[in-house]
């Protein structure tokens, strides 16, 4: 895997993400963990289920968060 053009020397380990509806209800609090990605970018990563406080139903989530300009050069 390639070296990434840059990295955030004061980015932490992990983002906590509060899911919240326009009521502001919280659904979810989801915990993106930092992550060197295959393209050799860096930054944060989290694919989980959130599910609807009311219904029940479940809704697959994902979200990444990329450093930019961490990507190599080819």
């Amino acid at each position: 895997m390639p070296e990434p053009a840059k990295r955030d020397p004061n980015a932490p380990r992990y983002l906590e993400i509060t899911v919240k509806d326009s009521e502001g209800k919280v659904w979810s609090t989801l915990l993106a963990n930092a992550k060197d990605f295959s393209t050799g970018s860096v930054g944060y990563s989290v694919s989980e289920k959130v599910v609807n406080p009311e219904s029940g139903e479940r809704y697959q989530s994902s979200l990444n968060f990329t450093l930019i300009g961490s990507k190599p050069a080819k």
